[in-house]
């Protein structure tokens, strides 16, 4: 794959800017006594912080790249004329954020014609950032290490020796559109390690070669964008539960690669015995 464009390269560094900015906001109101959480229609929680974040990271974009396109998960959807679309999930774990867990993040990403460009997870409890553009490779910054590290994902060839994160295992539960529990509940028994280190946390963790495997059974576009192209570009797979590098499935599994078809082979026979 080619490496990156220097407009591609200009929005990688405009997107990391922003999603440190919005990730600034969200720290102001990370652990307030007070904090309003309101439920959406899905019943999912949302605060003013995942509001006021979105806002400001639309208001900077709109600055930069007038023409650009955006969608983001609390406001929806801005046209544009460029063929690139900003997409932006403020505050990626919102249920961690409303309890004081530092495992959330601000996720943004750019398509190209529909498909991922570039991404960055930021978590700004943790002062974590990875990102990546589609043939620039994936970089990692933590804490005072202001220069960007080479991000791998682990070495780690059998799940039984693996880590294994999912964000909520009542999402795998059939009160959703489909039953998975069985494919989580073998996946979890083969695993060396089963947590909820969820979110877009869990899929940075397996970029930087912390966990080999990171799964969700309800993805929106918001939540997928940008992870595809970190974690390819780490050296690992970012694929739906069919196998297919894809951010539009609506489920995701993020792997170190090694462990893929094993993970793979798993779904398949759980599905088969499932439906």
């Amino acid at each position: 794959m080619p490496a990156p464009d220097q407009t591609t390269t200009d929005r990688l560094d405009f997107a990391k800017t922003i999603a440190r900015a919005a990730g600034e906001l969200t720290l102001q109101y990370f652990r307030l006594a007070d904090l309003e959480v309101i439920r959406k229609a899905d019943e999912s929680p949302v605060t003013a912080a995942d509001r006021a974040a979105e806002q400001l990271l639309r208001k900077l974009i709109a600055e930069q790249f007038a023409d650009d396109a955006i969608l983001g998960e609390e406001f929806g959807e801005s046209p544009g004329s460029t063929g690139y679309q900003w997409i932006l999930d403020p505050i990626d774990g919102t249920k961690s954020f409303i309890h004081g867990v530092p495992l959330y993040t601000t996720l943004v990403a750019v398509l190209q014609g529909g498909e991922p460009l570039l991404g960055v997870i930021h978590s700004p409890a943790t002062g974590e950032t990875a990102f990546a553009a589609r043939g620039g490779g994936c970089y990692y910054t933590s804490g005072n290490t202001a220069q960007p590290q080479p991000a791998k994902v682990s070495s780690v060839s059998r799940l039984k020796e693996g880590l294994l994160l999912t964000s909520e295992v009542a999402n795998f539960s059939s009160h959703h559109h489909r039953d998975d529990l069985d494919a989580y509940l073998a996946l979890q028994r083969e695993a060396r390690l089963a947590r909820t280190w969820g979110d877009g946390y869990g899929y940075l963790m397996v970029a930087t070669g912390r966990a080999e495997v990171m799964i969700d059974p309800i993805m929106n576009l918001w939540d997928a964008a940008p992870l595809l192209p970190i974690i390819e570009e780490a050296g690992g797979h970012f694929t739906n539960w069919q196998g297919t590098p894809t951010v539009h499935a609506g489920d995701s599994l993020a792997t170190n690669g090694l462990v893929t078809e094993e993970v793979l082979g798993i779904l398949r026979k759980t599905a088969h015995q499932t439906h």
